[in-house]
C-alpha cells in the first residue's frame, strides 16, 4: 500500500477517535453532574411501582451493595440518554463528508426527530405504560404473595421496557428512509398493514418481558406509529434515489 493511500484511512481514524473521545467526554460530565442526585434519580424511576405497591410493602436489595450501586449503574445509563443528542451530532459530523449535498440537509432533521421520538418512547412508558401495568401486576398477585421487588431486577425491567419503547418509537424514521430511498413506497406498506400488525406483536413479543400486558401496550403504539410514518413517507417517495442521480450528472457534467 502506498503512503499516499495510508493518509486518508489516517486521518479518518484520528476524527474517528476524536468524535468517540467528545462523547466519553460528554457522558462522564453528564455522569459528574448527575451522580449527587443518584439516589433522588433512583426513587423517581420507582415511583410508578412504589405508588401502587401494598401498605407496608417496600422495594428490597438481596445484595450487599446493591443499595449504593444501583443508583449509581442508573445514574449512568441516564448519562447516555441525556447525553444522546450529542453522541448522534458527533455520529453526524463524522459520516457528514462522506454525504451528498441533500443527505445532509436530510440527515439534521432526522437526527433531531429521532431523538425526540426515542424520548417520546421513553416518556410514553413512564407516564402511561409503568402505571397501568403495575397496577395490574399488583392487583392480580396471589393471595399471601407479599410483594417486594428487588431494586436490581427492577432497573433491569425498567430499562428493558425503556429500551424497548424508545427504539419502537422510530418506525416513521425507518419508514421514511426507506421510502425516501425507494427500497419501498407508501402503497406497499399499507397493503402489507395485516403483516405489519401481526409483527408488531411479535417484535413487542421479543422486546418487552413475557406479559401481555407490557407487549399490547408496546405493539398498538408501534402499529399507530407504521401508519403516522405511511402518511409522511409519500412525501420523501424516492426523492433520495432521484437526488443521487441528480447529484452524479451534475459532477459528471462539471468535470466534463
Amino acid at each position: 500500500m502506498a503512503v499516499d493511500d495510508t493518509q486518508p484511512l489516517i486521518s479518518h481514524l484520528i476524527e474517528l477517535r476524536k468524535r468517540l473521545l467528545n462523547s466519553i467526554i460528554c457522558v462522564i460530565v453528564v455522569f459528574l453532574a448527575l451522580v449527587y442526585f443518584a439516589n433522588d434519580i433512583y426513587d423517581l424511576v420507582s415511583a410508578p411501582l412504589i405508588k401502587v405497591m401494598p401498605s407496608g410493602a417496600s422495594m428490597i436489595a438481596t445484595d450487599v451493595a446493591s443499595p449504593f450501586f444501583t443508583p449509581i449503574k442508573l445514574t449512568m445509563i441516564v448519562s447516555v440518554f441525556v447525553s444522546a443528542p450529542f453522541i448522534l451530532y458527533q455520529v453526524w459530523g463524522f459520516v457528514a463528508p462522506a454525504l451528498y449535498k441533500h443527505e445532509r440537509r436530510l440527515m439534521m432533521p432526522l437526527l433531531i426527530s429521532s431523538s425526540f421520538l426515542f424520548y417520546l418512547g421513553m416518556a410514553f412508558a413512564y407516564f402511561l405504560v409503568f402505571p397501568l401495568a403495575f397496577a395490574f401486576f399488583a392487583k392480580t398477585a396471589p393471595a399471601g404473595v407479599e410483594i417486594a421487588t428487588d431494586i436490581n431486577k427492577y432497573l433491569d425491567f425498567v430499562m428493558t421496557i425503556f429500551m424497548a419503547f424508545g427504539v419502537s418509537f422510530e418506525v416513521p424514521i425507518a419508514i421514511i428512509l426507506l421510502c425516501w430511498t425507494g427500497v419501498t413506497n407508501p402503497q406497499d406498506l399499507r397493503k402489507k398493514r395485516p403483516y405489519v400488525l401481526v409483527g408488531a406483536f411479535v417484535v413487542a413479543m421479543l422486546l418487552t418481558p413475557p406479559d401481555v400486558f407490557s407487549q399490547t401496550l408496546l405493539a398498538i403504539p408501534m402499529y399507530c406509529l407504521f401508519e403516522i410514518g405511511v402518511f409522511f413517507a409519500r412525501y420523501y417517495v424516492g426523492k433520495g434515489r432521484r437526488d443521487n442521480q441528480d447529484e452524479d450528472v451534475d459532477s459528471e457534467s462539471d468535470a466534463s
